[in-house]
């Protein structure tokens, strides 16, 4: 199966430029949990949710002050719409991660791939993502 057979389609950014708490509320809004990081048409970063609670929220920084680039990651795992969601899974494990921005072989980014997703296709292989993501305390 394909990763593209799977994924979600829908992508929303933010600039890096714009302020934690326009991409949380973005995010509230629009009831997801990652936003793409967009300077112009480059894919520049990834910011989700849980940057923000941890890297925001946690160490009381101020929302209104932090902008996106302060704490997005800036190197975006990626994986193509044409891989095999098996490879996809690979990729999340090896880089213990839960999302996935998914591009078309023309480096434009066209959905993004979850756990979520790839556990309505295999349990077994999203049991697995997670426990490779999970935090070691």
């Amino acid at each position: 199966m394909k990763v593209e057979e799977i994924m979600n389609h829908k992508v929303e950014a933010i600039a890096p430029n714009d302020t934690i708490k326009e991409a949380a509320r973005k995010m509230h809004d629009l009831h997801i949990g990652a936003l793409t990081v967009m300077d112009g048409d480059e894919l520049v970063g990834i910011l989700t949710d849980r940057d923000i609670c941890c890297k925001v929220t946690a160490m009381g920084r101020d929302a209104v002050m932090t902008r996106v680039r302060e704490i997005m990651t800036k190197d975006v795992i990626t994986c193509y719409a044409d891989q095999d969601i098996g490879e996809a899974a690979d990729l999340m494990m090896s880089n213990h991660i839960r999302r996935l921005a998914v591009t078309s072989r023309g480096n434009s980014v066209t959905g993004f791939l979850s756990v979520d997703d790839i556990a309505h296709t295999s349990y077994d292989l999203a049991s697995n993502i997670l426990e490779s993501s999970a935090p070691i305390h």
